[in-house]
């Protein structure tokens, strides 16, 4: 499942990691993969970081972590 091990990247890579992913995958392919994140993907920090850094969200309009439901 290539979308978590980009989802990882984008979660615990360093900056180098960051800057091969986005020049292999390309800004398009991780916002999907932001935008469809499962619970437990993200930690707050890198949620917030991406949802800027790909124009996805404006200064304190970042959208909750996603969280896991039991039905």
């Amino acid at each position: 499942m290539p979308e978590r091990v980009i989802a990882q990247v984008m979660n615990i890579g360093d900056y180098s990691d960051v800057q091969i992913l986005v020049a292999q995958a390309g800004e398009e392919v991780l916002r999907e993969v932001l935008t469809h994140a499962e619970a437990g993907q993200f930690n707050e920090r890198s949620w917030a970081y991406w949802h800027y850094r790909l124009d996805l969200a404006d200064v304190d309009q970042v959208p909750a972590l996603p969280v896991r439901k039991f039905t």
